[in-house]
């Protein structure tokens, strides 16, 4: 069967953000699959999208379609489908009940126009994490599915909604095998070039890599649907055993952070920590993770010299006989940090994050900390390309902050 995305918005012609719904709609139907044969994207315009879609249900057994579905006046998307479908605009009068409601609890005006996103067409689709509905139509020619843009509403949509309900209509039989496993530590070169002899032995699987800001994801995805669930565990297993010191976690929505939170929490730990180059980046992750709380009581942000010796008692000489950007300053912050909160765990950071030089190191030059009671301070240097931007080095330091972390609990 052939199926298109079309993904519409000005913001996304104009380069302001990438199309990072394409891509997880692409990997969540392949493992029911399906394939994504094209990728459209549209801008905010009517007449366009009319034009688009009634062109492409001509073509495609599937015409899936995302973005625009918001109450302002550049969010045509469903009119344009309606018009393109020759379909009639319905309104769910629960769900813009629950729209009023949630206006009501968060006291902010409620006008008109807001009541677009409770109309669909064919039939609604729910969405769990935001207020505009999906829809689903049966259009003879073909099924079109239109979603709202927010990566958050869409992807929960496409996995409790869409993708059950398309391999109920479609009869597939059966799914694609599919994996991610994630590693930190090695350039995805050398990873896939010790990983080919392994990958070679397994003709059935396809193995790909790609770098994102947190790690190195490989993806191992069966080449059809008769692949045998033992082999795709096998070939998994001999990965992660070829590449054991640099590898994470596996899943598609494996998280480092909170993973290292759940390891904390079942020994009883706790985690602070001290940064400079970081500017509180490390703290801000742990504390997104459910349950947080149950692990961190609080940290330091010390940026400047001053800050080291005031608020965590790093001495002055470390500094001054070292540097900032130094094995023992790091190493000095972690073990500050840790005994002024009293808890098991203590993470120091500092680095250039640049575009500048300081001290005589370019950027992306990372020292990192780790202070545990019982266990003999450690400290890692990190050299990261000086070309990033200073987020992606600062990103970068925290990832492998909790790596450090993350190695020390499974021993």
């Amino acid at each position: 069967m052939r199926s298109v995305i079309i993904s519409v918005g000005d913001e996304l012609l104009r380069g302001e953000i990438t199309n990072s719904n394409a891509s997880y709609i692409c990997q969540q139907l392949r493992k029911i699959g399906l394939n994504i044969q094209k990728v459209i994207t549209v801008g905010d315009d009517l007449t366009a999208i009319s034009e688009l879609v009634k062109a492409e249900i001509k073509n495609n057994d599937l015409v899936l379609v995302t973005g625009g579905l918001g109450p302002t006046a550049d969010d045509v998307t469903l009119t344009a489908v309606a018009a393109g479908t020759n379909s009639r605009l319905q309104t769910s009068m629960e769900q813009w009940k629950h729209i009023q409601t949630i206006f009501q609890q968060r006291q902010i005006q409620l006008r008109p126009e807001n009541k677009r996103q409770a109309q669909y067409l064919g039939q609604p689709v729910p969405n769990t994490n935001g207020l505009a509905l999906g829809s689903w139509l049966d259009n003879q020619h073909s099924v079109v599915i239109v979603l709202p843009g927010p990566p958050v509403e869409l992807q929960a949509m496409i996995d409790l909604e869409v993708s059950p309900r398309l391999k109920d209509y479609f009869h597939l039989q059966q799914s694609l095998l599919a994996q991610s496993l994630h590693f930190l530590g090695r350039p995805e070169s050398l990873l896939m070039t010790d990983l080919a002899p392994v990958c070679h032995d397994f003709p059935q699987f396809s193995v790909t890599s790609y770098v994102k800001p947190t790690d190195i994801t490989i993806r191992v995805v069966s080449k059809d649907e008769h692949a045998n669930p033992q082999m795709m565990d096998k070939l998994c297993a001999q990965i992660i055993a070829k590449e054991q010191p640099y590898y994470l976690g596996s899943g598609d929505h494996f998280d480092l952070a909170t993973t290292v939170v759940k390891l904390l929490k079942q020994r009883g730990n706790k985690i602070t920590a001290a940064e400079s180059l970081t500017g509180g980046m490390f703290q801000s992750t742990i504390c997104s993770v459910p349950g947080a709380s149950n692990v961190f009581d609080g940290g330091f942000v010390t940026y400047a010299a001053s800050a080291k010796e005031k608020l965590i008692g790093v001495p002055v000489d470390v500094v001054d006989q070292n540097g900032v950007v130094s094995a023992q300053t790091a190493a000095a912050m972690a073990e500050g940090c840790r005994r002024k909160m009293n808890v098991e765990v203590g993470l120091g950071f500092t680095g250039v994050a640049g575009p500048d030089a300081l001290e005589g190191h370019p950027a992306g030059t990372v020292w990192l900390g780790m202070s545990r009671a019982g266990h003999p301070t450690q400290t890692k240097q990190l050299r990261l390309p000086s070309n990033y931007s200073r987020q992606q080095i600062r990103q970068l330091a925290v990832q492998y902050g909790l790596q450090m972390v993350y190695t020390a609990l499974q021993k």
